[in-house]
C-alpha cells in the first residue's frame, strides 16, 4: 500500500508539471512568431495570445470538468485530458498559420482545464491534514522545477527554430501510462461524513468567491512576467530567446525552493501568514524589476518574485481544498482553476495598453503597488485571525 501511495504521488507530481509547460515553454518563441506572421492583422496581440489563449479555454472548461468529475469520476477524464494535451500541444510543429496555431492552443486549454481541476480534486480525495499540506508544497515545487527545465529547454530550442519548443509536449505521452496504471478512482456517492451519519457541510460560496477573486488577481498580475518579459528584454537590447528562457527559469526555480517549505511554514504561521509574506515578496520583486536595465538585476528581481509566488499558489490551493466539502470538491476546484487561468488570459490584454502608454518600467511599478495593497489586506486578515482565536484558519 505504501508503494502504491508513492506511485500515486509521483504520478500526480509529474502530471502537475504539464500545467507549467503549457505557456512558459513557448514564451521564448513569441517574438519570432510575431515576426513570422507579421502580415496577420492584430499580430501584436495575437502573437501574445499563443501564450495566453489556452488560459481562456481553461477558464471556460475547468468548471465543466469539475462537474463532470463530481458526477462521473476522475480517472478516465484525466487520462483523456492528458492525451488531448499531447496532441494539441504538438500541433505547433505543423500548422502554417497563426489562426491554426491558436486553434491548437485553444484545444490545449481544454486539456489543461481537465488536468488541473482533476489533479486538485484528487489531492483532496487522496490526502488529509499535514500530509496534504506537505504534498501541496511539494507539488508547487515540482511544478516550478519542471518550469525551470521546460522553459530553459524552450529557450534553447527557440534559438534553433521557433517551432522546436512545441516538441516538448511529447513528454505528456510518457505520463499517460503511469496515470492509467497507478491512479485509483476514488469511491463516489456518499462521502465518509455522510456514511458516518454526519451532515455534509454547506458550501460557503462567499469564501469561494473571495478565493476565486484572489486567484484571478494574483495570476493576472504575475503573468505579465512570462507574457511580456521577452519583449521587455528585447527593448533593453537582450535579443537571444534563450535569455528569456533563463530569466523565467530563475523565477520558477526560486518559487520551487520557497514552495518546498510550505508544509513546515503552514504549521507555524498558518495560511494567512504565508499568503501575506508571499504577496509582500511579489511586491518587492516587481518594484525591483521596474528599474532594471541589465540581466543581473532582472534575475535577482525575478528570484524574489518567484519566492513570493511559491508561497502564494500553495496557499490558494490549500484553502481551496479546505473549504470544499467532498461532494462539491470538483466544482470548487474547477471554479478556482478557472479564475487562475482567466487571470492568465486577461493579463496581456490588460497590460499591453499600459505598456504602450507608460512603458514597461511604469507598468511593473504599478503592479507592485497593486500587490502591496493585496499584501496589506492579507496582513489585516492575519491580525484579525490572531485576535479572534476561536475563528478557524480558513485563509
Amino acid at each position: 500500500m505504501r508503494d502504491r501511495t508513492l506511485a500515486i504521488k509521483i504520478t500526480l507530481l509529474f502530471t502537475a508539471t504539464l500545467t507549467i509547460m503549457a505557456g512558459t515553454t513557448v514564451a521564448p518563441s513569441l517574438p519570432a512568431i510575431r515576426q513570422i506572421f507579421a502580415a496577420t492583422p492584430n499580430v501584436e496581440i495575437m502573437s501574445r495570445m499563443v501564450l495566453t489563449l489556452p488560459s481562456l479555454f481553461v477558464a471556460l472548461f475547468a468548471p465543466v470538468a469539475g462537474m463532470l468529475a463530481d458526477r462521473f469520476g476522475r480517472k478516465t477524464l484525466l487520462i483523456a485530458s492528458i492525451f488531448l494535451y499531447s496532441v494539441s500541444g504538438m500541433s505547433g510543429l505543423f500548422v502554417d498559420s497563426l489562426a491554426g496555431l491558436l486553434i491548437g492552443r485553444a484545444a490545449l486549454g481544454l486539456a489543461i482545464g481537465g488536468i488541473m481541476t482533476i489533479g486538485t480534486t484528487l489531492v483532496g480525495d487522496y490526502f488529509d491534514g499535514a500530509q496534504r499540506e506537505q504534498y501541496l508544497g511539494m507539488q508547487q515545487a515540482f511544478t516550478q522545477f519542471g518550469g525551470v527545465a521546460f522553459v530553459v529547454a524552450g529557450g534553447l530550442l527557440a534559438d534553433i527554430h521557433w517551432r522546436a519548443p512545441f516538441a516538448v509536449y511529447l513528454v505528456a505521452l510518457l505520463i499517460l501510462p503511469a496515470a492509467a496504471a497507478f491512479l485509483i478512482e476514488p469511491v463516489r456517492g456518499r462521502s465518509r461524513m455522510a456514511n458516518a451519519g454526519q451532515a455534509e457541510p454547506a458550501v460557503k460560496w462567499g469564501l469561494v468567491a473571495l478565493l476565486a477573486l484572489t486567484a484571478f488577481l494574483v495570476n493576472a498580475l504575475f503573468y505579465t512576467v512570462p507574457s511580456q518579459l521577452p519583449f521587455f528584454l528585447r527593448e533593453l537590447g537582450i535579443a537571444a530567446a534563450s535569455s528569456a528562457g533563463y530569466a523565467i527559469g530563475i523565477f520558477n526555480f526560486a518559487g520551487a525552493l520557497a514552495a518546498l517549505n510550505f508544509g513546515r511554514l503552514r504549521s507555524a504561521c498558518g495560511v494567512s501568514g504565508i499568503l501575506a509574506a508571499g504577496l509582500a515578496l511579489m511586491t518587492i520583486g516587481f518594484w525591483l524589476l521596474a528599474p532594471s536595465d541589465e540581466m543581473t538585476s532582472i534575475l535577482f528581481a525575478l528570484a524574489v518574485m518567484g519566492c513570493g509566488l511559491g508561497f502564494v499558489i500553495p496557499s490558494v490551493m490549500s484553502t481551496t481544498i479546505m473549504i470544499a466539502p467532498p461532494q462539491s470538491r470538483g466544482r470548487i476546484a474547477g471554479i478556482v482553476t478557472a479564475s487562475m487561468f482567466l487571470g492568465h488570459f486577461t493579463s496581456p490584454l490588460a497590460s499591453q495598453p499600459w505598456i504602450t502608454w507608460l512603458g514597461f518600467a511604469a507598468t511593473y511599478r504599478g503592479i507592485g503597488f497593486l500587490f502591496a495593497g493585496m499584501a496589506g489586506m492579507a496582513m489585516v486578515a492575519v491580525w484579525i485571525e490572531r485576535r479572534t482565536t476561536a475563528t478557524p484558519r480558513w485563509l
